[in-house]
């Protein structure tokens, strides 16, 4: 926290974060698990986890916050407001990384909240109600499962029995291991009242950086459907085989990898579509594949579109199947609902990046985060700015500082307008 004395803004509308504060915490954070390429690996519950906690809740309480964490980890920090009955405006993100994760990830979120409230005592500003910066526990996936645990804990999305009891490679619960850093909170999850959730992050794609755009109006998140796809055929020599007689899985299966990525263009704008995992049986070089088992990720910005999705693919399965007399079949093995956010939050940041003067355009995040579930409980929108060529879960992970300061300055701007500033 700066120890200069607070001075006023002219106006509100003047205020602005340090943008050098914000990227030197950033730079610092990073310095905990750095990698010898350039990133981080910081794994949820570590050792190397509990120090970025350490360092993240240190600078909270010397910006005068109070410090709470609950059952599953999850760190609350608040900074009161004149009527503390209100329930807080929150900011957040994560802290942990992938195993050959980048800077900001996450991190840039919980920065630029904490930036903000920085900002705010620099000048001497008192919300109405009171802001507080929350860091998630196990936002990645990494090292157990499920993906954004903390968060999803908090909103009831799966138990804390059931979090608990995930264990990593070796063996070890989230449980025994909050416990061992000494992160095991006493408040229930969800028990922490809030008023509106805004998370501010890298884009983690190309769209920002492509069309010349300083910050995403993220107006929701695409749902996601996973499935398993096998195509069973019949092994055979590669030589003796006419091409006939021959019931070959990998050509099938291709032709059908191949719509699942058309399917996705025929759902525009949001429609994704991809084959990320393929296994072929027996896998020799001169025998036919007699099965193949692949996955099958869909995604759009609605659950409707999403089950349109749905049922082009199957039907392009039927046919495929009946075409070439091969088996086929899809499975369903995780989804998420897609989740549109709280229009007063929208256009809380679109305001804030029009009265700045950045460059702005709405989007949707094709990537799972946190605001999900907190969208599910309050009112919620996202941030982005854009990434070096839209790179992320990479070390080589970047971004400018001048977005990174963008960023954190509509964070600052929708948070003040949600809270009441004066």
């Amino acid at each position: 926290m700066s120890t200069s004395t607070p001075v006023a803004p002219r106006s509100l509308a003047s205020l602005r974060v340090d943008g050098d504060r914000l990227w030197a915490s950033l730079m610092e954070l990073a310095r905990i698990g750095a990698t010898d390429k350039g990133g981080v690996c910081r794994l949820t519950l570590t050792d190397l986890d509990r120090q970025g906690r350490d360092l993240v809740t240190g600078w909270a309480r010397a910006a005068g916050l109070i410090v709470t964490v609950d059952r599953i980890g999850n760190v609350f920090m608040r900074r009161p407001g004149r009527n503390n009955a209100l329930p807080p405006i929150v900011t957040g993100s994560h802290i942990d990384t992938q195993p050959t994760g980048g800077k900001f990830d996450g991190n840039y979120g919980v920065l630029a909240g904490i930036e903000v409230v920085r900002t705010l005592n620099d000048h001497a500003i008192e919300t109405e109600a009171p802001i507080e910066v929350v860091f998630w526990t196990n936002e990645e996936g990494s090292r157990f499962v499920p993906v954004m645990m903390g968060s999803g804990v908090f909103a009831g999305a799966f138990s804390l029995e059931h979090a608990y009891a995930a264990t990593d490679s070796a063996g070890h619960t989230v449980r025994a291991e909050l416990e061992r850093i000494g992160y095991l909170g006493t408040e229930e999850p969800g028990a922490h009242p809030m008023g509106a959730y805004f998370e501010t992050h890298i884009e983690q794609g190309p769209v920002l950086e492509d069309n010349g755009i300083t910050i995403g109006v993220v107006t929701g998140v695409l749902g996601i459907r996973w499935y398993d796809c096998v195509v069973t055929g019949m092994e055979a020599h590669a030589g003796p085989t006419p091409m006939a007689l021959r019931k070959d899985a990998l050509q099938v299966a291709a032709r059908l990898m191949q719509e699942v990525v058309a399917c996705a263009h025929r759902h525009p704008p949001h429609g994704r579509g991809t084959v990320g995992m393929v296994q072929v049986h027996p896998n020799s070089r001169n025998v036919i594949p007699g099965r193949v088992k692949f996955s099958i990720d869909l995604r759009n910005a609605s659950d409707a579109i999403c089950e349109a999705m749905d049922a082009d693919i199957r039907a392009v399965a039927a046919r495929l199947s009946a075409e070439s007399g091969l088996p086929i079949t899809i499975e369903p093995v995780s989804g998420y609902p897609a989740q549109q956010f709280h229009p007063d939050c929208v256009e809380a940041v679109g305001r804030a990046a029009a009265a700045l003067g950045y460059s702005h355009m709405r989007t949707v995040s094709g990537a799972g985060h946190d605001a999900v579930y907190m969208a599910r409980l309050a009112p919620a929108g996202m941030i982005f700015i854009p990434c070096k060529d839209g790179i992320s879960h990479n070390e080589i992970e970047d971004a400018q500082p001048a977005d990174i300061t963008a960023g954190a300055n509509v964070l600052l701007h929708a948070m003040l307008e949600r809270a009441g500033g004066a």
